[in-house]
């Protein structure tokens, strides 16, 4: 039973509740351990059942998914923020909040179960097209400077490579095609760059290159 993922799904609708109730069960290596129709009741349950992932719609009663992602994280459960649209403009301060993915409502199946998997495991779930998304309202909003200290200088050339990389939202995959590297070196890569800058995961990487000035809007990595 260690083996099993343990899922807790935060959204106010109850036909969505239960579409992905359906979704996650179906998977021998997935449990939906609770339902929360808000976001109290999402921080509520995380504390009690101590889910590993968590799915969260952005816009709930009684506290929004953004408000409650920076308390569950806290608590250590992984969340993923599902989204119907792709241009909410709620992304960004939900990144910065802690969550760990980013999926649309109309992502299909497959991906979805994947990116809780991904999630899971410890590492971020980047799609290429919510990134985008969220470097264009960071273009338009950006958060006030010198948010945190930063360990840049400790990153080698070839990290500072990979990090501009991942924060296009790349995969190890394509980052190795990239750089005409293979797999493990660019996975030891983005462990060493995690390290280095004491963050938990690629996006949380992502967040300090953008606030840090480290990577700007339109940069084009080496």
């Amino acid at each position: 039973m260690s083996d099993i993922i343990r899922v807790l799904i935060a959204d106010d609708e109850a036909i969505i509740r239960a579409g992905l109730r359906m979704l996650v069960n179906s998977q021998p290596d997935l449990n939906v351990v609770a339902e929360a129709v808000d976001g109290e009741a999402a921080v509520r349950l995380a504390r009690d059942t101590e889910p590993d992932v968590v799915l969260m719609d952005i816009r709930m009663p009684t506290l929004d998914g953004i408000a409650a992602t920076r308390r569950i994280t806290v608590l250590g459960p992984k969340v993923i923020v599902l989204t119907t649209y792709d241009l909410d403009e709620n992304l960004y301060l939900a990144m910065r909040a802690g969550a760990s993915g980013f999926m649309l409502k109309t992502s299909a199946p497959e991906d979805l179960l994947h990116g809780i998997r991904v999630v899971a495991r410890g590492d971020a779930l980047l799609e290429p097209l919510i990134v985008r998304r969220l470097l264009d309202e960071y273009t338009r909003k950006p958060p006030p400077p010198a948010l945190r200290p930063t360990n840049l200088k400790m990153l080698s050339a070839r990290e500072t490579d990979v990090l501009r990389l991942i924060s296009r939202g790349l995969s190890n995959t394509e980052i190795a095609e990239q750089l005409h590297v293979s797999e493990g070196t660019t996975k030891s890569h983005v462990g060493s760059i995690l390290t280095k800058l004491g963050v938990r995961d690629r996006l949380q990487a992502v967040i300090h290159a953008y606030e840090t000035g480290f990577v700007q809007p339109g940069d084009n990595p080496t």
